[in-house]
């Protein structure tokens, strides 16, 4: 078990190297192909729209075996990460971006299902933060890790590194992922029906929300660590650091309190965790530097903290349609990203101070508080109590 989901987890880390990398490197995207900083950000932008329609693209997956269809998703963003670097004018540049995100939530999807099948009964939670654990660790040295080559050398040189570690991804899979079969069987229109329980919605809620909230404030971390905590800029590196591995903590944290409680009520509170600190980072944390390093690693720490269980309960809740629902999550996530990145820029493109951004983030986290809280209290039973009916039933057969 542990073979193969260190395999998904070199996976997820690539996912998150590539995803995240385009941040650090839109100065030299922009110096290389004469367009402007805002135009460079489109790179970002299109990496978003790949993993919409790679999420689209999930549903005609169904009778695929599972194993074989992972080996498919790495190969594509391997196509992907060398369209990216080889790419001789802006558009194939886009062009690549578009087909690295492609298989982004198809990954996280498939993956999300194997690591449930192969888990130790009462560990789905742990198992699926192993998986996860790699996209964390791409914040703590991948991303830093670009920006460096790409000054020292050039911004080519973190993607060609990165093919090489997918050619790795490929053969650790091939060799320790288990095969886990088939989903089963279902036809074209029944993969969606679990849209129709209000457990679904509630969750998907959630993460949009919450990370809408979330990346309003971590998208402007360092402008807040140097324009309201008072940190020099030269110190902002080691902070972010300390994020990266806060990050990584908080998910292998929120794995296994999640299986010793539920997957909802883990969330719930670490939700709650995020907006107080949230609210001191905005009051205190520019009165009080300690409170505000801090706080602002605990705030997207809080963010990766909750990706598990709430992956793990969008598997429960989408029974039927398991690699929709978690590749609905994913886009819930990213499209999240965009919109707090956008609500983020307001108050500062409008005179307002940095620190305003905790307010306006502290709004939709607390919705997605609300929508977790009513999904604990309403739906998380079932839920729950449907699983496990299906995997007695399992256990007879």
């Amino acid at each position: 078990m542990i073979k193969g989901l260190i395999s998904l987890a070199f996976g997820a880390l690539s996912f998150g190297i590539i995803e995240f990398v385009a941040m650090g490197l839109l100065p030299y995207f922009a110096a290389d192909f004469g367009v402007s900083i805002a135009m460079a950000g489109q790179t970002i932008s299109f990496y978003a729209f790949g993993v919409v329609a790679g999420a689209l693209g999930i549903i005609f997956c169904q009778r695929f075996n599972l194993k074989r269809l992972m080996l498919v998703i790495v190969a594509l963003q391997l196509v992907g990460i060398l369209l990216t670097p080889m790419a001789q004018s802006f558009e194939m540049l886009l062009a690549g971006r578009f087909v690295s995100g492609l298989p982004h939530g198809c990954f996280f999807g498939v993956g999300a299902i194997i690591a449930q099948r192969i888990a130790v009964k009462g560990k789905s939670n742990a198992a699926m933060a192993i998986m996860i654990a790699g996209q964390t660790v791409s914040n703590v040295f991948g991303v830093p890790l670009g920006t460096f080559l790409a000054h020292a050398i050039s911004w080519q040189t973190i993607f060609y590194i990165m093919a090489v570690w997918d050619v790795v991804v490929l053969l650790s899979m091939l060799r320790f992922l288990p095969d886990t079969g088939h989903l089963e069987e279902q036809s074209f229109l029944g993969q969606f029906r679990f849209l129709r329980h209000r457990a679904a919605w509630l969750v998907f809620g959630t993460i949009f929300l919450d990370s809408v909230g979330i990346f309003c404030v971590h998208t402007y971390v360092s402008p807040m660590l140097t324009g309201h905590v008072g940190l020099a800029l030269e110190h902002v590196p080691a902070v972010l650091i300390v994020i990266g591995m806060a990050m990584m903590i908080f998910n292998l944290l929120s794995g296994r309190l999640a299986d010793l409680f539920t997957s909802g009520k883990v969330t719930f509170y670490f939700l709650i965790l995020a907006l107080i600190s949230m609210l001191l980072l905005g009051l205190a944390g520019g009165h009080v530097m300690a409170v505000g390093i801090v706080t602002a690693c605990i705030v997207p720490a809080v963010l990766f903290g909750v990706g598990t269980p709430e992956q793990v309960a969008i598997v429960r809740c989408a029974r039927g349609g398991e690699l929709l629902g978690v590749a609905l999550g994913q886009v819930c996530f990213n499209m999240g990203n965009a919109v707090g990145a956008l609500l983020g820029a307001l108050p500062m493109e409008h005179g307002y101070s940095v620190a305003s951004i905790t307010y306006i983030g502290a709004l939709p986290l607390a919705l997605a508080i609300g929508l977790i809280f009513v999904y604990v209290r309403c739906d998380e039973a079932a839920v729950e109590a449907a699983r496990d009916a299906e995997r007695a039933l399992e256990k007879e057969a």
